[in-house]
């Protein structure tokens, strides 16, 4: 299985692959608050009793945070590098989660599998015509589908906005940036088989250190998931030394969320 992607939409159709970038992506993109996990299960999902099934699951982020409110979690993702850290990250824990490296888009399941599937910063990298049927029906009657999305914000927030512009110097073509808040896009293939409940949008602000943040933009998917390692590393080194002329040691970056939860129409 080829787990390096290409998409005319993304980043005008240059190659990346998110396997190149797992430990970084372990180390620095676990930022999401207490905050972030409290406002998924106040809407009654991904709590126990529940069959949670994760897309694009990387490192196992939000299955690893939403563990402990009890529900089993299932957690695919494209990237063998991306799945074999997420199962060492869960047994160090202590966890029981299970992984399945396979693209979304050839997920298998019996009908009425799951409660809740969810999709956080991953849902607009899929194929949707195949996609929305095959969650209707892994899904029991009245189950939701979940889709997450968070970003900071660089016109409102001066380190973000510095640090994204120099990704694009990197990478011109990086379609990754320049972010303003709106809710997720939900694709019309998703129409005939759910219902939308619920939008939401809120603000976030993310501590970081220099390192920290330096890993965190190093790992965004124009820098570790599509550019060589020696390019990686001049980076890395740039951008350090940029955070060292405009941020204090310690700082927040702004950013927004997006929740968007959406019903089978079963």
């Amino acid at each position: 299985m080829d787990q390096a992607r290409t998409d005319k939409n993304i980043d005008d159709g240059n190659t990346f692959d998110w396997g190149k970038t797992s430990d970084d992506y372990a180390k620095y993109r676990e930022i999401y608050p207490q905050e972030f996990y409290r406002r998924i299960v106040a809407e009654g999902v991904c709590v126990r009793g529940q069959a949670v099934l994760d897309l694009g699951t990387g490192t196992g982020v939000l299955p690893r945070n939403l563990y402990p409110y009890g529900a089993s979690f299932t957690g695919t993702d494209i990237a063998a590098n991306q799945i074999a850290k997420a199962k060492e990250l869960t047994k160090e824990a202590g966890m029981h989660i299970s992984y399945d490296r396979v693209a979304t888009e050839d997920l298998s399941y019996p009908a009425d599998t799951f409660d809740v599937i969810t999709a956080c910063q991953c849902f607009f990298y899929f194929r949707h015509d195949v996609l929305a049927p095959k969650l209707y029906q892994f899904l029991k009657p009245g189950g939701k589908l979940v889709i997450l999305y968070m970003a900071w914000l660089p016109f409102e927030d001066e380190i973000a906005g510095a640090s994204e512009d120099l990704v694009l110097a990197y990478h011109p073509k990086w379609t990754g940036c320049r972010e303003t808040r709106h809710p997720n896009v939900i694709p019309m293939e998703y129409k005939p088989y759910f219902d939308c409940m619920k939008e939401d949008i809120y603000d976030l602000s993310i501590p970081f250190a220099r390192e920290s943040w330096n890993g965190r933009m190093k790992a965004c998917r124009g820098i570790g998931a599509s550019l060589s390692a020696q390019k990686v590393k001049e980076f890395e080194a740039e951008h350090l030394k940029l955070l060292n002329k405009i941020a204090p040691p310690e700082f927040e970056i702004l950013h927004y969320v997006a929740m968007s939860i959406l019903k089978v129409k079963k």
